[in-house]
């Protein structure tokens, strides 16, 4: 169950790094009715954010392994 959900998470994760522009208006797109412009700031500090997790989780679950 564990393993599923990490999975799910790196996927999403992944997903919202190569596609910053995607996650960050998923869900929200009927609230416009045009399609609204992203800053190059928060395209970048989506990246950055998704990565950072990516980097997190990974030191997590190895220190989960090793101990």
């Amino acid at each position: 169950m564990g393993v599923l959900l990490i999975i799910i998470i790196y996927g999403l994760l992944i997903w919202i790094y190569f596609y910053p522009e995607e996650s960050l208006l998923w869900g929200k797109r009927g609230m416009y009715k045009e399609e609204p412009q992203l800053t190059e700031s928060a395209i970048r500090n989506t990246k950055s954010k998704a990565l950072i997790s990516i980097i997190v989780i990974t030191l997590i679950n190895i220190i989960f392994i090793i101990t």
